[in-house]
């Protein structure tokens, strides 16, 4: 109680979070559903402005027990770590074939491939696993099948010699596939050896191969180009998205209209490894946006998308929620989305962080626009489950995929709620060479301006500390790049002119000591506790990274007020100081709770 008490209330000395769970067992706080771990209401939001301004809320912790909700161990979380949020009712993968999934899953140049020891042991457990002498975690589930054979056949028929096949994994094939073509399915088949030329012994299986229902046919025909290392259109891309999306699960009593779940992960790596092109990034993130029907309209004068990884960040702070509610002070709303878990990273996202402190994050576009027009919020997040539920269908299959497919991109550049004034659109970016085609799609979503940042972990946040002596080769942390409405632009998109700039951010140059960014290494827990901390206006690291971006971020989208990038960093200062940016976050997850269906 004194704990939480300390982190809304800059008036008690600071006991970090962490002591919450001093004395309880690892898995002790209540599932997202059980309880409201911060009991706000509108009499205890408070601030009083003077001389010494301050904030005061109480914060009720309900230390619920399990006999007292009857609860199972299965509905009990441990919320300190961000790997405990994925669902127990999802299948695990299996290690050997998953790990080799990791090296020959990737790219042209990243790929690494198997030793013949190697792949003979993954060969071996595939063929165990299709004869059924595998169960439970052991067994490999067709996405995984799909998605290692798709890599061998593109690395055979399309990748430079260097990652091609080695000469120990052909002899590990050609001892295996005589055994393997009589064990697997139909489909799998198909995937290892489309044209029946890849291996030695050929099979007939593949070349004859159209699937099993009308979605599966397009998909293999689709995928018969991507397994050839080719590229699709537009509209097939969108075709094929439409068709077998949301996913059904395979099954004894499968939907017929359902496609195996080893074509599309194999349709899915596949088009990443073959790196995908302007037209079918295009296609990935455009494909669901009527699902839905179209998204509601915000009466509000700026809104600001901020696409950050979905998979969240395992090492370092992530500060974009905090973030979003300095912005929201003064007039720039913000829309915060993604998911609560995602492989492969699997690390802190915002949903985590506002279930753990008691925020609806059930909430649908339409609910999140009324929050963005609150004059007490201006800010919101809305979940892939509410507002994309085809594409939310896909996670489990992606953490069998194990690497990122196309949607790890595109996702990040979407508008569930449309705004009346300016939009911008803000994203991460980790891998050199997909800077370029994130603003593409940025330009496509004809917003006003969008910036993409090369943060810590890929994430969209720059950092306060100083470029490392032996940073690698690329483009270093805190690269932006991006494009603003101009008076006098070199481009223009639906009527607009438009200003590009690219530029490395370094916080000293503002006036911000160099310091390093806070670790979080998994906990949700202290993640939340630099934020609030910071919030209250406790000077580190945290608070200077929240300002950084900020400020940094008001100016480079080109919003009022911010042309001068020193005025744009005090605002957010005063932002703080004032406590405004903490009432509003409190007040984010009270009105959440309130919002009308």
């Amino acid at each position: 109680m004194t704990a939480m008490k300390a982190l809304l209330n800059p008036q008690l000395s600071f006991i970090p979070i962490s002591s919450l769970c001093a004395g309880k067992s690892p898995n002790w706080t209540p599932n997202h559903h059980i309880g409201t771990l911060f009991n706000l209401h509108s009499k205890n939001l408070g601030l009083r402005i003077g001389s010494r301004t301050c904030f005061t809320a109480r914060a009720v912790l309900e230390s619920a027990t399990i006999d007292q909700f009857g609860l199972s161990e299965s509905d009990i979380r441990n919320p300190a770590v961000s790997s405990t949020y994925r669902s127990s009712e999802l299948p695990k993968p299996n290690q050997t074939v998953l790990d080799a999934q990791a090296r020959v899953c990737t790219g042209p140049t990243q790929t690494k491939p198997l030793s013949e020891e190697q792949a003979t042991k993954v060969l071996d457990t595939i063929l165990k696993s299709a004869r059924g002498e595998l169960k439970d975690e052991e067994e490999v589930s067709k996405a995984q099948m799909g998605a290692f054979f798709a890599g061998m056949t593109i690395r055979a028929n399309a990748f430079p010699e260097a990652t091609q096949w080695s000469e120990g994994e052909r002899r590990a094939m050609n001892t295996f596939w005589p055994l393997l073509v009589r064990a697997l399915p139909p489909d799998v088949i198909f995937i290892a050896d489309p044209e029946g030329s890849i291996i030695g012994a050929g099979s007939s299986i593949g070349p004859r191969f159209v699937g099993n229902s009308s979605s599966e046919m397009r998909l293999v025909g689709a995928l018969r180009e991507v397994l050839a290392g080719g590229h699709l259109g537009f509209e097939e891309v969108q075709g094929v998205l439409r068709d077998v999306l949301p996913l059904k699960m395979d099954n004894d009593d499968a939907i017929p209209s359902g496609v195996s779940e080893s074509l599309l992960s194999a349709f899915l790596i596949g088009q990443r490894m073959n790196r995908e092109t302007d037209r079918e990034l295009k296609a990935y993130c455009l494909a669901f946006d009527d699902e839905l029907g179209p998204p509601p309209v915000a009466d509000v004068r700026s809104l600001t998308h901020y696409g950050e990884p979905y998979d969240g960040n395992t090492r370092f702070f992530r500060s974009t929620l905090f973030v979003a509610a300095v912005r929201s002070c003064y007039g720039e709303s913000c829309l915060l989305h993604g998911v609560e878990w995602l492989p492969p990273k699997g690390g802190i996202t915002e949903e985590q962080m506002l279930k753990f402190m008691g925020a609806n994050t059930n909430l649908s576009p339409l609910q999140a626009k009324t929050l963005i027009e609150d004059e007490e919020v201006g800010f919101a997040y809305v979940s892939q489950r509410e507002a994309r539920p085809s594409l939310y269908s896909l996670i489990s299959l992606r953490e069998h995929i194990k690497k990122r497919p196309p949607l790890a991109t595109t996702e990040k550049v979407q508008q569930f709620v449309r705004a009346r004034g300016k939009e911008a659109i803000v994203s991460g970016f980790y891998h050199e060479g997909y800077e370029e085609p994130l603003l593409m799609l940025m330009k496509r979503r004809g917003v006003h301006a969008g910036l993409v940042v090369k943060g810590e972990e890929g994430a969209l946040s720059m950092t306060t500390r100083s470029r490392s002596l032996n940073s690698s080769k690329g483009l270093p942390v805190n690269y932006c790049s991006g494009f603003r409405a101009a008076g006098l632009g070199v481009s223009e998109v639906d009527g607009v002119s438009l200003e590009s700039f690219s530029l490395e951010v370094n916080a000293k140059d503002y006036g911000i000591e160099p310091t390093d960014t806070p670790r979080t290494d998994r906990s949700v827990t202290k993640n939340i506790e630099l934020g609030l901390a910071a919030l209250h206006g406790k000077k580190g690291p945290a608070y200077d990274r929240i300002i950084l971006n900020a400020g940094m971020v008001d100016h480079l989208l080109g919003c009022d007020g911010a042309e001068d990038i020193s005025v744009a960093l005090d605002r957010a200062r005063e932002a703080i100081d004032s406590g405004r940016a903490l009432k509003r976050l409190l007040n984010y997850i009270k009105n959440s709770k309130k919002v009308q269906k």
